[in-house]
């Protein structure tokens, strides 16, 4: 009851009990009302009673009161107050707003249910308090009236719920909030004129105050700006300081407190703002505080259940499960409320604060708005309340960044924003404004990041805040930013470019200068700050860390959209890009290793693109932090570990292959050297990493740069140094293709040369561990057959069906035979070498029919295109090899050049037929592959390069040198070595080089012994063996006739065979022989004939004569001409000990010596060609292109040495029935008669000499068998020649030479005598086996012989020595011994004597009368010495004929002989008058016998007649 007085007593109404209490003051009913209140709340909320006079009287009595203030307007002088006129009204309006406090605070459960409209009808009656046109004093303890329902946040909770909440119902939470911002706005914004209170004189200093300051000048404004030490809003040139009203926290009012106070208060300038400031950060943090709270709570909440139901027993199963869904329910109304509050709030909040914002002038209140901003948007965050969290993450990033260049960035940035409409009751609020600069110091001054920048922009220390209050936002609420992530990072990099910060190593940021325009003008004290801001931004990166996948998936994705900003505005120009972004993808990717997995793809694909870039610096950027990921990826240590997550693996190393689609040279170099580095740091543990990362060195061509490709032949290196053993051996193939990739690249040829030295060193590797990579090798080839058969499809590999091993040789082959036709010279040379090095040194490892595809696939083909290439090589000359590199004359043309790469590729084959025959033979088309050789080696000999051809037949030789496998019954200890020793192909007279031997170091033994293949090797058919071999004489026999051919034309360029060609291609049929000597025919040896004399007959250049010919004087043979003769000495060795059918080849190899011998005398004609003699060749160089001269060899050595042979020859087979039958003693005369006839003209004096030695010895063997068959009539035709050649020989028609000296002469009369003896010895006694007409014609020639000739050109001192004296004497002397043969056995005896008395008579008769005549002509001069020698000699002969004749029986001697003899009587007595007593003496003695004819014996008359 007293109560219910009370309210009575306030509405001035009579109370019921207190009777007699007729009034009382209002102000202290109401300061009553609020103690009871207060003080008994429990009362009211547990008693219906006191709630329903709450409800009736209380509240009722509040709103009738509240009226006079609804009504008042600002301005009015009255006052409209139901109270009596002496009370004030402000004592009472702020006891009312007491009471309402109190009633909102302690009854705010029970206004819900039962005071829902009441109290709904005191919130609005607060906010309308707030309006403008009230005064000012009621506006500031209304603020502090909502100032303290804000530190209440489960109050507002319950405003939200009861009437935001609801359909139609006022939104009184969201109005509170919307006024407080109205409210701020106004006091920026409402002229300050309408400052008044009730009391106009009161207000009105302060108003003309207020206005003064509203309307300074900017002198004002400076000062004002200057102090610093007041804290203010300004806002278009409105100043509100900033008071010190109240603790964080808590609403101590100021002036609800003044009960006291009858008038209303002055109110200091800048106390509503700092109320509604409190107003608003209590409202952020206890809203804040108060939904966290609640959040974490439900979150733990249902963690903890979810965790106890996640193994439930079975009987409580059902109960848990039943918990789990009530907790979601209530954790959904929750979050309903919370999101309720949030919408309602948040628009007015942003406003507010981003007025706030914009106008603070002082630090500790703009980082007091931050927070509050910071918190909202976490808040939001949480919640999912996307549009709200982006809002205020704005307002932030706009605070961070000059005025307006946030508008065009962010706008552009947050185009989904940009619709939303953050106003406040219609009234846009802009959010920036150009005023707010003057109240901020300026820290730095720098471009801006745009594509065309026009002038600087400023940095202010509010900037370089709000950039600290994002940085925190993003570092502490990194998961709940989401695409806000977008703005934060776009805002960073647009600071971070203000700031001249750069990206450094691993991507954190550091102080640099720009690189075009003017430089970045920063203060000291951002200077120091930079550090700490680089510190913080790598901070927020490296914490990314502990964001959940979503979170950093978004964040990788604003990152890689900022750079793709980046990239489009560097396109199209050199300016230095933004690298923030790619910067920070690589810090945010090295910080995420443990979960690389998730974020690789996005990452590596964006910075594949960057690296594609046109601006350089972009590109080097996004290489740096692909390689570094990379990199950093292969060494972290992953769980499980790489080496058991191939896939992971892979997935580090396939953005280092997709750099190969990158054409830019310095991208490219960042690959190889990050190449480099894992090899250095992880090669151990590559693996299956192995092929991507052979890939990618093997990616890079020939055109993009020397330093690329060395860089890259670098890793090469490295790799086939230290990594072979650890790498999977399917990767090896990989290798040997990379390698032989690099022998081909042009650009370096060191690099080309030494990547095939890498191939040998590969090859040795497979050698060494051959066992363990064939094993590895068929493993996998297992596996693979496996799969293919399940897929059903052929497993295709290279060199099918070889296995897995010998197609890594195959491959390696293959690369090195790509390299033997490569356009540089020394690549081939180099090539070549190791390719046939490596088959020697390691082809044993391979499968028998493996050898099938090394001989057609790798070696002839390889031939085949050498063949081709030098057929079409350019011969024009090249002039150097590059720099100052001279090139010798015999490689100065491709031609050349190429001819050399053809000599070792056929030596090498050749070699590998030689020394693999074992091998080869056996797999059934040998015979073919030794026809394509051998094809190979006739095309290379005939063709029209002396170095080639020469090394084809250097090659002919070695395949003769092949050993036939034997079998094993007969296989020798070693193997049996040829029994003619095979000269070498060139000796010193070698004009080029045939570059390095090729050595056969193993026996047939060791390498039978050495294979080891899956069978042994098969016995070789013996014909096949022979055909093989007769094969080998066809192409020897075609290359002979081709190339000893003599030309049809000769013109300027005839090809002539060079001599040490022709020499090394006669050496060859030795040992070709030793093969087909059992088939060998006389076809065969006419065809040999036929090039033995083609061979020697060709002539020689007259500028190589002085290396090849001997001197003139020197009787020496050329190796050429000793070859000839040594292979026609092994054949007539052959034939020798051959069988019967065999020696019928012996005339014909007379045939062909005795052709050598005419050579002597009549040297032969190679065609058509014009030879000189030797001494007549000019011995200077030739030019180019002029007609060589050709010289012609000296032929007299090689014929005498001939005719030597057949002298040997004919000593031994004299007896042979074809040498007989086949004439050939007489052949030999025949031939010799050619020198002994032209005797003196010989082009050698040593011809005709060895040619009558010959001759005698010939004739010393050889008539006794003409004798022997004489019956036979064989020999018939050979004594005409015979007696032609002796007459043609002593009585020669050449004069000898007018220079020779007399001893020379006496030396060729003792000649002439041997031969007149040989007749005495070897003929004339054996008369009666010789034909008459043979032994007339030698008695007319000793006739001639005995007599004196005489030469008008010897002086008188000469005349006795050159008259061959001593000839004569032998001739008549023999005819002499003839005539006096008294053992006459056979008329044929009969007739020589015969027939030498009458020749001996009639020259006795001859002498005689010439002597006569002489003397009698001379007159007193004496004869010539000779002359009267000789008539003595004839006096006495004439004696002694007849004391012989005397003796011998009558019926021997004929009659006409003595008819002869008694005539020669009357010649003698003539010469009685002779005046030298010597002849006279003779004649004394000559005529003595004549005695016996005076009186002739009646019985030697009758005889004689008889």
């Amino acid at each position: 009851m007293i109560f219910f007085d009370l309210c009575q007593l306030v509405n001035a109404d009579a109370p019921y009990w207190l009777v007699g209490m007729t009034e009382m003051t209002r102000t202290f009913g109401l300061e009553l009302l609020e103690s009871v209140l207060n003080d008994f709340p429990r009362v009211f909320l547990q008693h219906q009673e006191f709630s329903f006079l709450l409800k009736e009287r209380v509240c009722p009595l509040v709103i009738k009161l509240f009226s006079p203030n609804i009504k008042f307007r600002q301005g009015s002088t009255t006052s409209s107050s139901p109270a009596p006129v002496e009370k004030p009204y402000f004592p009472i309006c702020m006891r009312l707003l007491r009471v309402v406090s109190v009633l909102i605070k302690q009854f705010y459960s029970l206004l819900v249910r039962i005071l829902n409209t009441e109290c709904e009808i005191f919130l609005s009656l607060l906010v309308k308090f707030l309006d403008a046109d009230k005064p000012q004093w009621l506006r500031a303890v209304a603020v502090e009236s909502i100032h303290r329902l804000c530190v209440q946040p489960q109050l507002l909770r319950s405003f939200c719920q009861s009437y935001d909440m609801k359909q139609h119902s006022t939104k009184v939470f969201r109005d509170i909030v919307n006024a407080l911002g109205s409210f701020i706005q106004s006091l920026f914004l409402v002229p300050s004129t309408g400052n008044t209170s009730a009391t106009p004189n009161q207000t009105g200093s302060n108003a003309s105050g207020n206005t003064g300051s509203a309307q300074t000048n900017p002198g004002v404004l400076g000062m004002g700006g200057g102090a610093t030490v007041l804290p203010a809003f300004e806002y278009r040139g409105t100043w509100i300081p900033i008071l010190n009203v109240t603790v964080q926290g808590s609403a101590k009012a100021t002036y609800l407190e003044m009960l006291d106070k009858v008038e209303p208060p002055t109110i200091p300038e800048g106390y509503a703002m700092s109320v509604a400031f409190h107003c608003l950060l209590d409202l952020v943090r206890g809203i804040t505080t108060m939904i966290e709270g609640e959040l974490g709570e439900a979150e733990t909440i249902i963690q903890t259940t979810t965790e106890a139901t996640s193994l439930p027993t079975q009987s409580s199963e059902q109960q848990d499960l039943q918990s789990v869904s009530d907790q979601s329910e209530k954790e959904l109304v929750s979050r309903a409320v919370w999101e309720e509050m949030v919408n309602a709030c948040w628009c007015g909040l942003l406003a507010a604060l981003s007025l706030l914002l914009d106008a603070s002038t002082d630090e500790a209140a703009t980082e007091n708005i931050l927070k509050a901003e910071l918190t909202m948007a976490a808040l939001c965050g949480r919640l999912g309340l996307v549009t709200s969290r982006d809002a205020f993450i704005t307002a932030i990033c706009k605070g961070s960044l000059p005025p307006h260049y946030a508008l065009t960035v962010l706008n552009s940035t947050t185009a989904a924003l940009s619709s939303k409409s953050y106003s406040i009751q219609g009234q846009n609020v802009q959010m920036i404004s150009p005023s707010s600069e003057s109240h901020q110091q300026v820290v730095a001054v720098g471009q801006p990041l745009a594509l065309q920048p026009q002038g600087t922009v400023m940095l202010t220390s509010k900037n370089i805040q709000c950039m600290r209050t994002l940085l925190n936002l993003a570092h502490f609420h990194g998961a709940v930013l989401g695409t806000s992530w977008q703005l934060v990072l776009a805002t960073l990099q647009h600071l971070v470019w203000i700031l001249g910060l750069k990206p450094s190593v691993g991507g954190a940021l550091k102080p640099g200068r720009a690189v075009e325009g003017p430089s970045t003008v920063l203060t000291t004290a951002v200077m120091t700050d930079l550090p700490s801001i680089s510190s913080m931004i790598s901070k927020l990166f490296e914490n990314s860390q502990y964001l959940d996948d979503v979170s950093l998936h978004h964040l990788i994705n604003a990152l890689c959209s900022l750079s793709l900003e980046a990239m489009d505005m560097a396109y199209g120009n050199n300016k230095e890009p933004s690298l923030f972004a790619v910067a920070k993808l690589l810090e945010t990717g090295l910080v995420n290793m443990r979960r690389i997995e998730i974020l690789w793809r996005p990452l590596t694909g964006h910075l594949l693109e960057v690296c594609q870039h046109p601006n350089s610096r972009m590109r080097e950027w996004g290489a740096e932090a692909l390689t570094s990921l990379i990199k950093a990826g292969l060494t972290f240590g992953h769980d499980p570990p790489l080496s058991q997550n191939q896939r992971l693996q892979l997935l580090l190393l396939n953005p280092l292959k997709e750099l190969s689609n990158i054409s830019h040279p310095d991208i490219r170099i960042k690959q190889l050297e990050c190449v480099l580095q894992i090899l250095q740091s992880q090669g151990d543990s590559l693996g299956p990493g192995w092929p991507l990362v052979l890939g990618v060195m093997g990616a890079i061509q020939s055109d993009q740069g020397e330093s690329l490709i060395r860089t890259a032949f670098q890793c090469l290196q490295l790799v086939v140094t230290d990594f072979l053993p650890t790498m999977p051996c399917t990767c090896l193939q990989i290798v040997v293709e990379v390698a032989g990739s690099f022998g081909l690249h042009n650009q370096e040829l060191n690099i080309s040369l030494t990547s095939i030295g890498l191939l040998w060193n590969i090859s040795d590797y497979f050698f060494q561990r051959g066992e363990i990579i064939e094993k590895e090798l068929n493993k996998e080839e297992a596996l693979l057959q496996k799969q293919a058969e399940e897929k059903g499809v052929i497993l295709n590999r290279p060199f099918h069906p070889a296995s897995p091993f010998d197609c890594l040789w195959l491959c390696l082959y293959a690369k090195l035979g790509e390299l033997c036709v490569d356009p540089r010279p020394a690549v081939r040379k180099s090539a070549g070498q190791t390719l046939f090095s490596t088959i020697g040194a390691h082809g044993t490892l391979l499968q028998h029919s493996t050898w099938h595809t090394v001989i057609w696939k790798v070696l002839f083909h390889l031939l085949d295109r050498v063949r081709e290439s030098s057929t079409t090589a350019d011969k024009e000359k090249i002039e150097s090899g590059g720099g100052n590199i001279l090139i010798h004359h015999s490689r100065d043309t491709a031609e050349k050049q190429w001819a050399e790469t053809w000599v070792l590729t056929l030596a090498g084959v050749a070699r590998i037929f030689n020394t693999r025959r074992y091998l080869l033979q056996p797999l059934g088309d040998f015979s073919q592959a030794w026809d394509v050789l051998l094809d190979h080696i006739q095309s290379a000999a005939l063709s029209k390069n002396n170095e080639v051809s020469l090394a084809a037949l250097k090659s002919f030789q070695e395949i003769l040198q092949i050993v036939s496998p034997v079998r094993d019954s007969e296989k020798p200890e070693t193997p049996p070595a040829i029994n003619v020793s095979v000269p070498l192909v060139v000796g010193t007279t070698t004009a080029t080089n045939l570059g390095r031997s090729f050595m056969r170091t193993d026996s047939i033994g060791e390498r039978i012994g050495r294979y080891n293949g899956s069978e042994p090797p098969v016995i070789t058919d013996e014909i096949e063996d022979l055909n093989l071999w007769w094969a080998a004489w066809n192409s020897w026999y075609r290359i002979g006739s081709e190339s000893t051919r003599p030309p049809i034309t000769c013109d300027k360029l005839t090809f002539i065979p060079s001599q040490p060609f022709l020499t090394a291609l006669i050496q060859i049929f030795p040992a070709l022989y030793q093969h087909i000597k059992i088939g060998f025919s006389m076809d065969d040896l006419q065809k040999l004939g036929v090039i033995l004399h083609g061979a020697v007959s060709v002539p020689i250049s007259s500028d190589a004569s002085p290396f090849i010919l001997p001197s003139y004087t020197e009787a020496v043979l050329t190796s050429l001409q000793e070859a000839v003769l040594t292979a026609l000495d092994v054949l007539q060795k052959a034939i020798c000990v051959g069988s019967e059918g065999m020696q019928i080849m012996y005339p014909a190899i007379f045939d062909q010596l005795l052709a050598f011998v005419e050579f002597s005398c009549k040297p032969p004609q190679y065609g058509q060609l014009e030879t000189k003699h030797i001494a007549n060749a000019k011995y200077n160089q030739i030019q180019l292109f002029a007609p060589a001269e050709w010289v012609a060899l000296n032929y007299v050595p090689f014929a005498e040495r001939s005719l030597e042979v057949v002298v040997d020859l004919y000593q031994k087979t004299a007896c042979h029935k074809a040498v007989v039958t086949e004439k050939v003693l007489q052949n030999i005369i025949k031939t010799l008669r050619i020198p002994l006839s032209l005797k003196y003209s010989c082009p050698s004096e040593s011809t005709w000499k060895l040619a009558v030695s010959s001759l005698l010895k010939v004739l010393s063997i050889g008539l006794p068998v003409a004798r022997q068959h004489a019956s036979s009539g064989k020999f018939d035709s050979m004594w005409p020649e015979l007696a032609n050649t002796f007459e043609d020989f002593l009585f020669t028609k050449s004069t000898p030479p007018d220079n020779l000296s007399i001893q020379e002469f006496q030396k060729n009369e003792s000649i002439d005598v041997e031969v007149v003896q040989l007749i005495s010895t070897e003929i004339l006694p054996y008369a009666n086996f010789i034909p008459k007409e043979f032994v007339g014609q030698i008695m007319t020639m000793l006739n001639k012989g005995s007599i004196h000739s005489q030469s008008s050109s010897f002086t008188e001192a000469e005349i006795d020595i050159r008259m061959r004296e001593e000839f004569s004497k032998v001739c008549f002397e023999t005819l002499l011994q003839f005539s006096f043969s008294n053992k006459v056995t056979t008329p044929q005896e009969g007739y020589i004597s015969r027939m030498a008395l009458s020749v001996l008579l009639k020259r006795s008769q001859d002498v005689l009368h010439r002597y006569i005549e002489d003397e009698r002509l001379s007159g007193k001069c004496p004869l010539p010495r000779q002359q009267v020698t000789e008539i003595i000699f004839v006096l006495k002969a004439v004696s002694t004929l007849i004391d012989s004749l005397k003796k011998t029986q009558p019926e021997n001697v004929d009659s006409n002989t003595w008819a002869q003899v008694i005539a020669l009587y009357p010649t003698l007595v003539e010469c009685i008058t002779c005046s030298s007593s010597e002849v006279c003496s003779a004649l004394k003695e000559a005529l003595v016998p004549f005695k016996d004819f005076m009186h002739p014996p009646a019985s030697k008359v009758q005889n004689g007649e008889s």
